[in-house]
């Protein structure tokens, strides 16, 4: 099978984890009979720096007409560190999920039993945790119109949700969840939001049409707390924009480093983009120190959602769990008895692991 895929490898880290990812998807293309055909653009910080644009209209173009988006990192300090800056970074990727129309995250958090002693949590407490977080994408606060006023004293961000925008997005962690423990958490504060209060209405009727699957309904705070002290208890994990955003980057640290997480993002048609839920790093930027492991499984969930290759993303999870049980971590993952490596000896490593 030929299958066209833009690669977004963005700033920071980005690039260097990506690079490693088309390594390992070139390795297992020999092994499963397929040709991918790499096509880069930038986004991010860097293509501001060549035309303005954090998404130049050339960039748009090729991920419409692709069959897959790799992407990698995008931001800078430059712009973190300027709250006058009128162009950013992230204003890229939120343009490109609203272009088109990528209006579900799907996040699995995974507990890697080689892994355990790397999270702050018990290893009784994490160990069989196995979360799939549904995150809405394209509403909610950061999309909301937002305001200053004129003496720069008083900000706003509105936080919009419509009922269509929730039903889309529950029906897949629904659908999931069938395939799954049969549960889905709802997370949500709708003691204080009325926009909670819509999606705890709207979920609780479409939860209705799936009587198999369980309905838990949280407060997000509560459910912050949760995530810790019982994190196999959940499931599926549905949530909106920014709840879901803070949710998955604490629940990171169940699998030892936010470097082991994954991510997709999905449409009604079209392209899917899939990229680690870390962010550009820029502090060990170049420097060989960053864990491609999400980036590769990012790349995993790219063939098995985005282009339906089961075998080669079953491969690519597979080179994952060998590498880290033969020892080989990288900074963020190191532990006693274990042999240090650097992102490109990481990736190295899966390679041969995938047997190439």
């Amino acid at each position: 099978m030929k299958l066209n895929i833009a690669v977004l490898a963005g700033d920071g880290i980005g690039p260097e984890v990506t690079q490693q990812a088309i390594k390992a998807l070139t390795a297992v293309a020999v092994e499963c009979n397929h040709q991918f055909y790499f096509k880069p653009a930038d986004v991010g910080a860097i293509a501001i720096d060549k035309t303005g644009d954090p998404l130049p209209n050339q960039t748009l173009e090729l991920c419409k007409n692709t069959d897959a988006i790799l992407f990698g990192s995008i931001g800078h300090p430059k712009y973190d560190n300027d709250p006058k800056a009128k162009v950013r970074p992230e204003q890229g990727l939120l343009a490109l999920r609203k272009s088109l129309g990528l209006y579900a995250n799907i996040r699995p958090v995974k507990a890697y039993e080689t892994l355990l002693d790397k999270s702050p949590l018990k290893k009784e407490i994490i160990s069989g945790t196995d979360i799939l977080m549904f995150r809405e994408l394209t509403g909610g606060i950061y999309f909301g119109q937002k305001e200053l006023s004129s003496d720069g004293n008083t900000a706003s961000d509105l936080c919009v949700y419509h009922s269509d925008e929730i039903e889309r997005i529950t029906h897949l962690a629904f659908k999931a969840a069938m395939n799954r423990g049969k549960k889905v958490t709802l997370v949500d504060k709708a003691n204080v939001l009325e926009s909670s209060r819509l999606w705890r209405r709207v979920v609780q009727e479409i939860a209705t049409e799936y009587p198999e699957v369980k309905l838990e309904v949280l407060f997000v705070d509560n459910a912050a707390m949760q995530i810790i002290l019982n994190p196999s208890d959940f499931d599926v994990l549905l949530t909106e924009n920014m709840f879901g955003d803070i949710l998955s980057d604490e629940a990171a640290m169940l699998t030892g480093s936010i470097g082991m997480l994954p991510s997709a993002s999905l449409g009604a048609d079209g392209p899917g983009l899939f990229e680690p839920v870390h962010g550009s790093a820029p502090d060990i930027a170049g420097q060989d120190k960053a864990n491609p492991m999400a980036m590769v499984l990012s790349a995993a969930m790219m063939l098995r959602i985005g282009l339906k290759e089961d075998a080669a993303a079953t491969e690519l999870e597979r080179s994952v769990d060998q590498v880290l049980a033969s020892g080989f971590r990288t900074g963020d993952l190191m532990a006693e008895g274990c042999t240090p490596v650097g992102c490109e000896a990481m990736g190295a490593e899966l390679i041969k692991a995938l047997g190439a």
